[in-house]
């Protein structure tokens, strides 16, 4: 190594430090307490080990948190991805007027997701709501959106979905950008159809992006919170309430610091063993796609 790169690594330190600062320290603190029973404002801490842990997995509330946020995290996701592939698409093939459309479609991801939830909350108010307004126009009678628990949860993931479909969209969009247009017309001299190109040319191209996309989407929608705590407030029951809804109520309602924290490093070890499991999936299938 040249004598002038080996001081290169203090450029490292203020980006390290900040790091630290604003990441590494909160998440530490969060581990640290979570090894005790503590209540906000009590002023006293006992050590418990891993009694937070076995508590909460042992609870059936953590469980049924659980299955919901893996049901509005999926299904949000799932939602996003085929119809924002779909818009990313069609922008792809619209060549010079795909400017315009791209920023009509990326307008809903540009309001505060509190203000988006807040404006459908009013859209999906029973009976004089505009969407049960607009259906009984037609004399359909209009499901309870926001009172019933199945109703609810679709209705989260649709919002969800309506706010964040936008990125997604944008993401694969540039990556279409990138694409080896020659593949595309090698494939169509081969006599490809249009779905055997999709297929076999540009999905394997957009595997990576893919992989950026869903891992952020998915990482995002775990510790989705502003969306659901303004539309359902978790409710009714218990029906929308995801892990991040429990850990705020563990917190900052029943005031137990302690178990908040430990749910919050469960929720991270779910996360981090989700997304693994997800990107080795697709890159698997990746490199399958090479061959």
């Amino acid at each position: 190594m040249v004598s002038w790169q080996r001081g290169l690594w203090l450029f490292f330190l203020p980006s390290f430090g900040l790091l630290a600062l604003v990441l590494l320290w909160p998440l530490g603190y969060a581990v640290y307490l979570s090894f005790f029973d503590y209540y906000l404002g009590s002023g006293e801490r006992t050590f418990i080990g891993l009694g937070n842990y076995v508590d909460l997995l042992t609870e059936a509330r953590l469980w049924n948190s659980m299955w919901t946020t893996i049901i509005i995290a999926f299904g949000s996701v799932a939602v996003e991805f085929f119809v924002g592939f779909a818009l990313a698409l069609a922008l792809y093939r619209l060549h010079g007027s795909a400017k315009v459309f791209s920023v009509l479609l990326f307008l809903p991801h540009i309001v505060t997701p509190v203000v988006a939830a807040l404006f459908l909350k009013w859209m999906l108010a029973s009976n004089w709501g505009f969407v049960d307004a607009t259906l009984l126009t037609f004399n359909i009678e209009p499901p309870d959106w926001l009172g019933s628990p199945v109703w609810a949860k679709v209705s989260v993931i649709l919002a969800d979905a309506w706010v964040f479909t936008p990125l997604v969209m944008m993401v694969l969009y540039a990556a279409l950008q990138g694409l080896d247009t020659s593949l595309i017309e090698a494939a169509q001299i081969d006599g490809a159809s249009s779905w055997n190109t999709l297929r076999h040319v540009i999905v394997p191209a957009l595997i990576p992006a893919i992989i950026f996309v869903i891992s952020i989407r998915l990482m995002d929608v775990f510790r989705f919170f502003d969306l659901i705590y303004v539309l359902t407030g978790g409710g009714p029951g218990t029906a929308t309430e995801t892990i991040t809804i429990y850990t705020y109520q563990l917190g900052f309602r029943m005031l137990e610091v302690g178990k908040a924290s430990a749910l919050g490093v469960i929720t991270l070890i779910v996360v981090a063993i989700l997304l693994l499991t997800i990107n080795r999936g697709l890159n698997k299938a990746y490199r399958g796609g090479d061959r």
